[in-house]
């Protein structure tokens, strides 16, 4: 058993773990500002709501891209 492919398989497990981690905490970031927005702007908590949605997707898909992307 060779070193290099298990740091290969390592290498290829923490990529991807930091991609979830990033996107877990900019959905989390999102989401808090969203709420501060809607709390201090009432009125325009439909845009603001749309706009947190299409920004948690397109962090997702990032994720998602790197997970499937390297294999």
């Amino acid at each position: 058993m060779s070193i290099i492919p298990m740091l290969a398989e390592i290498t290829g497990n923490v990529h991807i773990a930091m991609a979830a981690l990033g996107a877990g905490l900019g959905i989390g970031i999102l989401g808090s500002k969203a709420a501060e927005a809607t709390g201090r702007n009432p009125g325009a908590s439909t845009p603001i709501l749309v706009i947190a949605i299409i920004l948690a997707a397109l962090a997702e898909g990032v994720f998602i891209l790197s997970a499937f992307a390297v294999k």
